[in-house]
């Protein structure tokens, strides 16, 4: 069946037809990423260039921080065909965060933070400063990412940061933001900004539980003051 256009193929082969008959947890990635990709090219099925994309790449989250150049690499790829790649993936990790917000998970240590952050955080190109509000328990009510300033601007961050845990009425939070070099370790301006996040908090009379630095599968914690691994 190799090449030959799918509508050749057998009901039970077609990868949107198993999805329907059997669900969508018993596809592979590669016929799931066919799905995405719908149709294919002269000499080329939908699957076949799933599979090319899964050996250039290797795995889904290689594919959500590559750029569209490395993408547009594979013949028969276009633009609107790879928006939707990357965007089924994004949905993915969306998802996983708004299950935490939903389940109002309780925080008892850096690990159960890092845990459900790091696969959101890990890969960005960008620097991303979150921050978890959490209840008097200390359970995940929400988390928001602060759009105004980053670690070395930081009078306008802490600024954002205080005044929306204010209007929320939130007693503590767990601040976490990322290294794009992969390398959690604290710089000067990072340990800077954690004190006088600290020292705002203290004034304003909310906990300042922790600041969380992601690396790539590993992590700083100011709070243990140490480094962890996932």
């Amino acid at each position: 069946m190799k090449n030959k256009p799918l509508k050749y193929w057998k009901e039970e082969e077609k990868p949107r037809e198993k999805l329907i008959k059997y669900g969508e947890h018993n596809l592979t990635d590669t016929e799931l990423l066919a799905i995405l990709i719908r149709s294919g090219i002269k000499g080329q099925t939908a699957l076949d260039l799933a599979r090319k994309l899964l050996d250039k790449f290797g795995s889904f989250r290689n594919m959500s921080h590559t750029s569209l150049k490395n993408f547009k690499e594979i013949k028969g790829l276009g633009i609107a065909k790879i928006c939707q790649i990357k965007a089924a993936i994004e949905i993915g990790r969306r998802m996983v965060e708004q299950e935490i917000k939903d389940k109002k998970i309780q925080i008892k240590n850096p690990f159960e933070v890092v845990k459900f952050i790091m696969p959101r955080m890990r890969d960005l190109k960008k620097e991303v400063f979150k921050v978890i509000h959490l209840d008097s328990k200390n359970r995940i009510i929400g988390i928001i990412e602060i759009e105004e300033g980053t670690v070395n601007q930081a009078n306008p961050i802490i600024r954002e940061i205080f005044c929306k845990a204010i209007e929320n009425f939130i007693p503590s939070i767990i601040c976490v933001h990322n290294h794009p070099s992969g390398d959690p370790t604290p710089s000067k301006e990072d340990i800077e900004f954690t004190k006088r996040l600290k020292e705002g908090g203290e004034i304003l009379g909310i906990n300042v539980l922790d600041h969380i630095i992601i690396g790539d599968n590993i992590f700083y914690s100011f709070a243990s003051g140490r480094i962890g691994h996932i």
